[in-house]
């Protein structure tokens, strides 16, 4: 059956409503935009011309996808985060907007002129590289312990051409912090901390697709948070900073642990669902 690219963007778009919800337009443009080759403005342009066939097969399968649960990040293989465009593959978390507490808890830091700053756990590298971007002075290291993440964040590093200021390494924030790191001015993290109960209930998109071994943070959520207080505290230096993102409800308990460690809580930030997201704490310096 011959369609126009509107005809068929109407009836995808309506066969992703129930998964989608209100994304469900936007994810069958870009689906569209996937298919046939173009950027966005370009099918909008299109709407009344007929669709090839093989154009029309292609975007058909991947609304499958779609509809099979797995997430339209990991099929355009690219995600934006901080206006930043990031290469994301299963290997790595999707860079989600709730992360941007972090970034923003930071750039609101009195630092010094050019920071050294640490993005354990770090993924994509969509933090340290947000934080690269809008602090041109900033040295980044972006450390994992996932092989084929620090090649994810590699070669965003690469993309954005930040190769001069961002290095990235491996470290596993449940072994103590290496020596030859030094002190950071500030560490940061999305480390993490969904439950053991929460595991199971995640939703398919999230559980199926994205990597457990970042999201499994224990029975209670917070064993990285103790990981990382006893492990780095020392790779930060006495009046550094330490923002960290965390889980719905989970404030209470990453200050508790942060408090037991002698660090200052300054600020709690919450996300654009006003769900409290981030912590903003600081060593202190001894006498």
């Amino acid at each position: 059956m011959v369609r126009t690219y509107g005809e068929l963007y109407r009836q995808v778009r309506h066969a992703l409503e129930e998964e989608e919800g209100e994304r469900a337009a936007f994810t069958a443009r870009e689906l569209l935009a996937l298919a046939a080759g173009r950027d966005s403005a370009a099918i909008l342009a299109m709407q009344n011309l007929y669709v090839p066939e093989e154009v029309a097969r292609r975007y058909l399968e991947l609304a499958g996808r779609i509809l099979a649960g797995e997430p339209l990040a990991y099929i355009l293989g690219q995600w934006s985060f901080y206006g930043l465009d990031l290469t994301v593959t299963p290997d790595v978390l999707i860079p989600r907007d709730d992360t941007a507490a972090v970034v923003e808890l930071v750039l609101g830091c009195p630092l010094p002129p050019a920071p050294r700053i640490l993005d354990l756990c770090t993924g994509s590298g969509c933090i340290g590289l947000a934080l690269a971007s809008q602090i041109k002075t900033a040295r980044v290291t972006l450390a994992d312990l996932s092989p084929s993440a620090l090649k994810i964040a590699k070669k965003n590093t690469v993309d954005l051409r930040l190769t001069g200021r961002v290095s990235c390494l491996k470290a596993d924030a449940t072994e103590p912090a290496s020596r030859f790191l030094g002190q950071f001015d500030v560490l940061v993290s999305n480390p993490p901390y969904v439950t053991t109960e929460e595991m199971g209930k995640l939703p398919r998109s999230v559980r199926n697709f994205e990597p457990a071994i970042a999201l499994h943070g224990g029975a209670d959520g917070l064993d990285f948070y103790r990981a990382i207080a006893r492990n780095f505290t020392g790779a930060i230096k006495p009046g550094g900073y330490l923002a960290l993102e965390f889980g719905r409800d989970q404030e209470d308990g990453v200050c508790w642990i942060l408090e037991a460690w002698e660090y200052d809580i300054l600020k709690l930030r919450q996300d654009a669902g006003g769900i409290t997201r981030a912590v903003l704490a600081q060593k202190k310096e001894r006498d």
